[in-house]
């Protein structure tokens, strides 16, 4: 087994898309873990990976008819090792959390990580899967903020735009269909409009915020549309690739909203970051 079948394993380029939910969540909260900050993005980080492990340990069988070139149906990698890395990530990511944060944190993270392991190994496959997911992601932005109700609307927005892409996600392999991507286009155009009402520090970081709002309701947006009108399996693959990377300009909005950080995270979004994300697979 080589580092790459596991960095394969894990979706690494798409663990970029992570970081950004604690870290909107504590811009929106005012930083409350202060100089610790730095821990919830990297517990983030840990779910997320944990997350990727555990989708390729519980699908093995369906990735054996479906998708044979991963790791786990191809041989690289054994399915108890996926199950002990997604194990010990998720422990990982719940002991960086209570130890720089405290039990406050770490009753924020619990949630994460009991939602990530219910839709790996329970809805996944349900009408319900789209929903946990979503719920995931939202609870990994309050991870950031210490459950702070400022990162409400911020939680809102990116389980908004999760739910629309997971769902949407469903079709990459067989097609999809034409409610699916119009209501992923829904769900991504509330997302981004929200970011218009977040409290920033001044105009002009609010004026970054909606901007970079527009672009990527316009960029994720045409994708989702396109796979409206057209719901075969190439396109919504192409969709869901999109939004991943879309992720990182709304979690760059959602920031800019808050304060000067949102510029700079606008402009990452355009760059290195988004290019290494684009290498990113869907995430079921």
């Amino acid at each position: 087994m080589r580092a790459r079948d596991l960095a394969e394993l894990v979706r690494l380029p798409a663990v970029l898309t992570a970081p950004g939910d604690s870290l909107v969540g504590a811009a929106a909260a005012g930083w409350p873990h202060g100089r610790r900050s730095w821990a919830m993005p990297v517990t983030s980080c840990c779910f997320y990976l944990a997350g990727m492990a555990l989708n390729d340990y519980a699908d093995r069988e369906l990735d054996a008819r479906e998708r044979p070139e991963r790791p786990i149906p191809s041989g690289r990698v054994r399915p108890g090792t996926a199950l002990a890395l997604a194990t010990g990530l998720t422990a990982a990511g719940l002991g960086i959390a209570g130890a720089a944060g405290g039990r406050n944190a770490l009753r924020a993270a619990v949630p994460v990580a009991a939602a990530a392991w219910a839709y790996d190994l329970a809805a996944k496959q349900t009408h319900a899967g789209p929903v946990v997911m979503a719920l995931a992601r939202g609870f990994d932005v309050l991870l950031g903020s210490g459950g702070h109700r400022r990162a409400a609307l911020p939680a809102c927005a990116v389980a908004a735009h999760t739910l629309g892409v997971t769902w949407l996600s469903r079709g990459e392999v067989h097609g999809g269909s034409p409610r699916a991507g119009w209501a992923a286009l829904a769900t991504t155009s509330a997302a981004a409009a929200s970011t218009a009402l977040l409290p920033g520090s001044s105009r002009r970081a609010n004026a970054a915020g909606f901007a970079c709002a527009a672009g990527y309701a316009v960029t994720v947006g045409g994708a989702q549309a396109r796979a409206a009108r057209h719901p075969d399996a190439d396109t919504v693959r192409a969709a869901t690739g999109v939004g991943v990377r879309g992720v990182i300009g709304l979690q760059a909005a959602l920031v800019a909203g808050t304060g000067a950080l949102g510029v700079a995270g606008a402009l990452l979004s355009a760059g290195p970051l988004a290019r290494l994300a684009s290498k990113a697979v869907s995430p079921t």
